[in-house]
């Protein structure tokens, strides 16, 4: 029986999309003002992530302890919440609309591990998160995964797959347990 080999692990031909001194600087900038908590004021949050190259709209609020691995793959709408602790893991491009409420503790994770082959390849994928979703405090959403326009992710749930619009998602695997309806 087959066993994973940890040694001859290669994430080739992944490459994080910024030369080794914007990687560099950005890990410091990240953690001294994005998952520290020392600074607390969005609106200089969001100056840092534009000059790393994130587009980012108006009216973001982000608030202490994110981290987010790669600013420049990065694409937040307008009038956004970002809660305390969420990790936003993104290798590759997350897309978040307006009007996205991603509660405390959140993780988004385009990357994960082919565990099938010895060596433990990588997998990534992008995650779009369409206007007015929730992602409730907890929740995970993996790599591939696209939130449909007002769908709702309880909290502690884990999405494995495409959420439809106007839905609400509970559960690991996520499943669909009824409409989301606003009034």
């Amino acid at each position: 029986m087959q066993k994973t080999d940890l040694s001859i692990y290669n994430n080739h031909p992944y490459y994080p999309g910024a030369g080794a001194i914007k990687r560099a600087l950005w890990y410091y900038v990240n953690t001294i003002f994005f998952r520290s908590g020392l600074l607390p004021v969005s609106a200089f949050k969001v100056f840092l992530l534009r000059l790393f190259g994130a587009q980012i709209g108006k009216g973001v609020v982000i608030k202490p302890g994110v981290n987010i691995k790669y600013a420049w793959h990065l694409k937040i709408g307008n009038h956004t919440w970002i809660g305390e602790r969420v990790w936003i893991d993104n290798l590759l491009l997350v897309t978040i609309g307006s009007n996205v409420c991603i509660s405390q503790g959140a993780i988004l994770q385009t990357g994960s591990h082919n565990y099938k082959k010895t060596s433990f390849d990588l997998i990534t994928g992008s995650i779009v998160l369409e206007d007015g979703v929730w992602m409730g405090c907890g929740a995970i959403i993996n790599q591939g995964i696209t939130m449909g326009s007002h769908a709702l992710l309880t909290s502690g749930s884990v999405a494995n797959k495409t959420m439809e619009p106007y839905s609400i998602y509970q559960g690991n695997p996520a499943v669909r347990v009824r409409p989301r309806t606003i009034e």
